[in-house]
């Protein structure tokens, strides 16, 4: 991040950087080997009744018009490199390199006028897109901090766990638990490796084969299973970091990443990765009490720059949800002609939550905070 940017987070928002990464929580160390074999359970034992939310973070802030929002008739600066493909609901494209996604979006709902007005920088909309409020850590939690809160028992597995595990300084991700008056450290996440945590091996080999072989795709199965096992909200970061390696983040040169990257590895993994856990969760008949929810932290410029990339944009980005109550097939709102800014139906980062805490279980209390977000209703 730049010394500008990083002087308007915290001038505006009272909260520095390096105080926004280590705010908080504990990490896997603290909470003892027992912690993570205690997800060691048997498939199918999840409580029946039990709503859980699986937080796909898509870090770096993926191009609204690469993905779920192309614009096919616009000029070429704005259109950007890639086509669009039509999708199983008529008259809804989506970018030309998620065919899984276009195969089921009749089980998804798409919201595409997701905005904010805050500074575009990564901590600040990552923060905004996982507690629904720009502030300091003690005020505004996590929702997996609240889920962990409402819904932990003695001696269960944490009900918060995010995959794979804590970065360090140089990255951009969420502290490692936010708490908030009486949310303390132990209602942060476990933090878990796919790969050294957990038994994925277990799995039939054509299941693991279906998420790919990416640490994504070992993810987003490792989250399927951590649900199986009785966590309530799992976060799967796709990348602990934007600098130095390909990621959602593309400004067009290095450090940072490419449209060439997004074509060979970025898009193809979300999509091989995303399409097999809604598959998987419908296949086990888990779907319906847990909801997937994919989303970046901001969206990308509406002309392509310089570089041949695009830049941050909170203007307006687009979301993915399935599952846990959504009902599929709906598209709510739309951005303009050059995916700039919203047109209709503006949806705030604070909806966004409040539509998970709905799907959890967890009722807004708007009698007690009448400014409090409500969710979005068209979804259900």
């Amino acid at each position: 991040m730049s010394d500008t940017g990083r002087r308007s987070l915290k001038g505006r928002d009272g909260f520095g950087r390096r105080e926004f990464l280590q705010a908080g929580g504990v990490g896997l160390g603290a909470l003892g080997l027992g912690g993570v074999r205690a997800f060691s359970a048997t498939p199918g034992s999840t409580i029946a009744g039990e709503r859980s939310a699986i937080l796909l973070m898509l870090v770096g802030g993926p191009s609204q018009l690469e993905t779920f929002d192309p614009k096919p008739d616009a000029p070429d600066d704005v259109r950007g490199p890639f086509g669009s493909i039509a999708t199983r609901v008529p008259g809804v494209r989506v970018g030309e390199h998620l065919p899984g996604v276009a195969a089921r979006m009749d089980r998804l709902a798409l919201i595409r006028s997701l905005h904010h007005d805050r500074a575009p920088i990564h901590e600040t909309g990552l923060q905004l897109m996982q507690t629904g409020l720009l502030s300091r850590t003690d005020e505004h939690p996590h929702i997996g901090a609240v889920a962990s809160e409402r819904f932990g028992r003695p001696g269960a597995p944490r009900p918060f766990v995010a995959v794979p595990g804590p970065i360090g300084d140089t990255g951009v991700q969420m502290p490692r638990g936010q708490t908030a008056g009486g949310l303390d450290a132990r209602h942060g996440p476990a933090f878990l490796d796919p790969d050294a945590d957990l038994d994925l091996g277990a799995e039939p080999r054509r299941l693991r084969e279906s998420y790919g072989s990416t640490r994504f795709g070992r993810s987003c199965l490792a989250a399927r299973k951590l649900v199986e096992a009785g966590a309530r909200v799992v976060t799967v970061n796709m990348y602990e970091t934007v600098f130095n390696r390909v990621s959602w983040d593309c400004h067009g040169s290095r450090p940072f990443s490419t449209m060439d990257d997004y074509r060979r590895e970025v898009l193809p993994t979300f999509d091989r990765a995303f399409s097999a856990l809604i598959d998987d969760l419908d296949a086990r008949g888990m779907l319906a009490t847990t909801l997937v929810a994919a989303v970046g932290e901001f969206g990308r410029t509406p002309r392509i720059n310089e570089s041949g990339g695009r830049d941050h944009w909170p203007g307006v980005w687009s979301g993915l949800m399935a599952g846990g109550g959504v009902r599929g097939g709906r598209v709510v709102g739309a951005s303009d002609a050059r995916a700039a800014e919203p047109a209709d139906r503006p949806v705030s980062p604070g909806e966004w939550l409040a539509t998970i805490r709905l799907a959890l279980g967890i009722r807004p209390s708007l009698a007690d905070d009448p400014l409090a977000a409500r969710p979005i209703g068209e979804l259900f």
